[in-house]
């Protein structure tokens, strides 16, 4: 009877069996020569072993190498498997608090590498200054419905609705300066889809009740709306992202992670991933290209 020892290293084995073949596809498909089948099978390799990935996350010992080993080839397949998915895709992007520059150019990383673009970005100072805010609010006619600490979560909803929507923006006009610490891009182009990163710990209060609408107005429009944090993240906001009905992914830091933000932006299922256990499973299902002519 064949023990662990024997079924890990076997799986090793296998493991790197298909690693050098992908290296080998990689190669091809650098010069042009990997056709449609070939991704298509590539991903169903890669979903596979994103289940024997998610499994093995749920155990220790030995069975360590068979996670290292699927991650390694995830690793090798990335870039054939982000390739264009998100062309010509226009991307906001907000952080909660500062920018923290390592998890913005993994954001700028998996945008670029499947050909999607930041359409603007926009950090936000936090908490916020709720009597700022309703002094600034006042002092527009077409904004004073939104005065008060009762109205900070509708508040925070059509602020987020407006972020994403484009066109006129007259709250975020009002607001830039009790609101806004960092700013690029403009905002009048519509978004294809939204990231958002928290990087101050979990808020209270006003500050909470305002977050809430505004993660809850991102994901309103029915575009996809991504809360991604790294795999190290001390506060992880992965539940209040739940809570508001948007997708998360909590590895944006690996490939995995750039891999599972850059299906979820070009429209695959909605949920939570990556390698945590409170995540569903590491990676969204690859969406099935329709046949042309239906």
């Amino acid at each position: 009877m064949f023990d662990l020892r024997y079924h890990v290293a076997s799986l090793a084995a296998v493991f790197l069996a298909l690693i050098i073949g992908i290296l080998v596809g990689v190669g091809l498909s650098d010069r042009g020569l990997v056709d449609k089948y070939k991704k298509t099978l590539l991903e169903s390799r890669v979903a596979n072993l994103s289940k024997q990935l998610s499994n093995a996350s749920q155990r220790s010992g030995d069975l360590a190498r068979e996670q290292r080993a699927a991650q390694t080839y995830i690793n090798e397949t990335y870039p054939v498997l982000v390739r264009n998915r998100l062309h010509g895709k226009k991307i906001a992007v907000v952080f909660v608090g500062s920018v923290d520059d390592g998890t913005r150019r993994a954001v700028e990383r998996s945008l670029n590498d499947a050909g999607a673009q930041q359409l603007r970005l926009r950090a936000l100072k936090v908490p916020i200054d709720v009597l700022q805010v309703d002094s600034a609010l006042a002092s527009q006619s077409d904004a004073k419905g939104y005065v008060g600490k009762g109205r900070l979560e509708a508040l925070g909803k059509t602020l987020g609705d407006e972020l994403v929507r484009g066109g006129e923006t007259p709250l975020w006009n009002g607001l830039a300066d009790a609101l806004i610490e960092q700013k690029a891009g403009g905002s009048k182009n519509p978004a294809d889809g939204v990231v958002v990163v928290r990087t101050v710990p979990p808020q209270r209060d006003g500050t909470s009740r305002f977050l809430l609408g505004l993660y809850e107005g991102l994901g309103s429009g029915g575009l996809p709306a991504v809360g991604v944090e790294t795999s190290d993240a001390a506060d992880s906001a992965v539940a209040v992202y739940e809570k508001a009905g948007l997708s998360t992914v909590d590895d944006i830091d690996k490939a995995t992670g750039r891999l599972a933000l850059v299906l979820l932006l070009a429209g695959s299922q909605s949920g939570q991933y990556g390698l945590r256990p409170s995540a569903q499973d590491v990676l969204p299902p690859f969406q099935t290209p329709t046949p042309q002519g239906g």
